[in-house]
């Protein structure tokens, strides 16, 4: 399981050491199934390869968990999401619309809305599905944030930043249980302050995911 640790992204990382421990491995699924399907994305040389591979991970999640193939971390782990697969099907369809030469609005709500959709689903495993769509806002939040801040091409990024603009955005609190996507969300509304900076972006991220991990907010 550390080794699927490993393969997250710093924010991730900093976000995971708050899941609670019932949890951890269904947070750990989430976000090391997105690092990798990123891994894929970006890796991209053939556009039809890419989608091959997509499908294939889209595949493994609509059957049912016994009948995956045995031995690989990441499926093994994603047995924790057991009836919530859906979202996680979302979340392979919005990576999807990252393959190609460019990106317009379109193909940026499709990708923000898969990671809103595993969000929420993450948030009905806990539980908590009265506050599904705060869930799916902060996922949405975050993809923003973290597309704005990888993108080089400045017209895509600017219309990303244009999409996190045009949401009037709540300040409803994400339950304990979900701290680690109230982490992510902290450091997404401060990259968006930013201008779009890396999540990631100095000492001072640290210290809002340390806060936010703590209390909440």
């Amino acid at each position: 399981m550390q080794s699927l640790v490993e393969t997250l992204p710093l924010p991730q990382r900093l976000a995971l050491a708050y899941a609670p421990a019932r949890l951890r491995d269904a947070t750990l699924g989430l976000f090391a199934l997105d690092a990798h399907l990123a891994s894929l994305v970006r890796k991209v040389r053939e556009p039809l390869l890419t989608q091959a591979r997509l499908a294939w991970w889209r595949e493994r999640m609509e059957e049912p968990a016994d009948q995956r193939p045995k031995g690989d971390p990441l499926l093994d782990l994603l047995v924790s999401w057991r009836d919530g697969e859906e979202a996680l099907v979302a979340l392979v369809d919005g990576w999807e619309y990252m393959i190609g030469d460019s990106l317009d609005a379109e193909a940026i709500a499709k990708f923000t809305g898969g990671r809103a959709a595993a969000f929420a689903g993450l948030a009905a495993l806990a539980g908590e599905s009265s506050i599904t769509d705060v869930a799916a806002e902060a996922g949405r939040r975050w993809a923003l944030a973290d597309l704005a801040a990888h993108l080089g091409n400045q017209k895509e990024r600017e219309l990303t930043l244009e999409a996190a603009r045009a949401v009037t955005w709540s300040h409803v609190r994400l339950p304990s249980a979900l701290r680690p996507l109230a982490v992510l969300d902290g450091l997404a509304r401060r990259a968006l302050d930013r201008g779009g900076t890396p999540l990631a972006d100095g000492p001072g991220a640290g210290l809002v995911a340390l806060r936010l991990g703590i209390i909440g907010r």
